[in-house]
């Protein structure tokens, strides 16, 4: 297999590439994680490797790998849903059915990338599993999920299941330096610890500089929260008025902030990527108030999915994390 720009994930792609060379690439394979981990570029890079007519797969220079890279290929068909619950339709996965049975053009595969397959309703995976059962020998399925367990059980028996995770920082770090303007190596390791190596939420953020901003208002209620200001907490929580994806944000910066004060020592390294709040919160609250804002969070962030009002849900924030370090 011939090596792409694809940062970490070194072990996972190193087995994709044996799947590639070895001429004998499951029919379906499941490509989970996070948003921004690069399942789609994975995906296609996956698409391009079984179309290829080149020696070392994908050779990126042949007519089939030019096609696939143009998203031109007649063997290669994507299918994506809008991201809702159920939003992947039977009607689609029935259209594809209809089309597996006819074969190859030009390659000796026909792909299908089916985007953000745990939308997919249950009676879509059901159909769908009629095909896995016995697939042809020239079709192979790439879907890609946020998370597997979406996904029926009798699906993902049938699959390889290929998990995608967070960088290592530095190389992270070189790679967002390499490819956005204007932003430093440590200000670039910076951004992707508050991801948890995540790169393309990284790239996103640094991008529209909002991120940054959130990251640090939820260091501004860590420090509300030791000093018991109710003004001070309620003024930084008050950003949340008008967006409900900076609570859900919220939610999970200040839980990273609260599981690296529960482990921090001098050398730790930090989820968050604030080491300075965490040691700060180390020294002002017990094991027992981290935990039970750790548990907090998790319940707000629920709330917020819920689409609970943001009003109500701002008073229940402070409310909450006032409660959980006993203010």
């Amino acid at each position: 297999m011939n090596s792409f720009d694809f940062v970490g994930n070194e072990r996972t792609i190193e087995q994709v590439g044996v799947l590639i060379d070895s001429g004998h690439f499951p029919h379906a394979v499941v490509i989970e994680g996070e948003k921004g981990l690069g399942k789609k570029t994975l995906a296609s890079f996956i698409a391009a490797a079984l179309v290829c007519r080149g020696e070392n797969k994908p050779c990126f220079d042949c007519t089939q790998c030019n096609k696939a890279k143009g998203h031109i290929h007649p063997d290669i068909f994507e299918y994506s849903a809008s991201g809702g619950a159920n939003s992947f339709h039977v009607d689609v996965v029935r259209d594809v059915i209809k089309d597996v049975y006819i074969k190859p053009n030009e390659a000796d595969y026909k792909v299908y990338l089916l985007g953000n397959a745990d939308c997919m309703s249950v009676s879509a995976q059901n159909a769908l599993l009629k095909v896995l059962e016995e697939p042809p020998e020239y079709v192979v399925f790439i879907l890609t999920a946020q998370s597997k367990s979406m996904l029926l059980e009798t699906v993902l028996s049938r699959s390889v299941v290929i998990t995608l995770e967070g960088v290592d920082r530095n190389a992270g770090a070189k790679y967002i330096v390499s490819h956005c303007d204007n932003i430093g190596f440590d200000d670039a390791k910076k951004s992707l610890s508050t991801f948890n190596g995540n790169i393309g939420k990284t790239i996103d953020s640094i991008k529209d500089g909002k991120t940054l901003e959130l990251a640090n208002i939820c260091c501004d209620i860590c420090r509300a929260l030791v000093e018991d200001n109710e003004y001070s907490l309620l003024r930084a929580c008050s950003v949340f008025q008008k967006d409900r994806q900076s609570i859900v944000f919220a939610c999970d910066f200040l839980k990273n902030i609260f599981r690296d004060s529960l482990v921090y020592s001098g050398d730790s390294n930090v989820l968050s990527g604030r080491g300075d709040v965490a040691s700060m919160l180390k020294t002002k609250l017990t094991k027992q108030k981290l935990i039970d804002l750790i548990s907090v969070c998790d319940k707000l962030k629920t709330m917020a999915l819920m689409n609970s009002n943001n009003s109500v849900l701002i008073t229940k924030i402070c409310y909450s994390l006032r409660e959980a370090v006993g203010r």
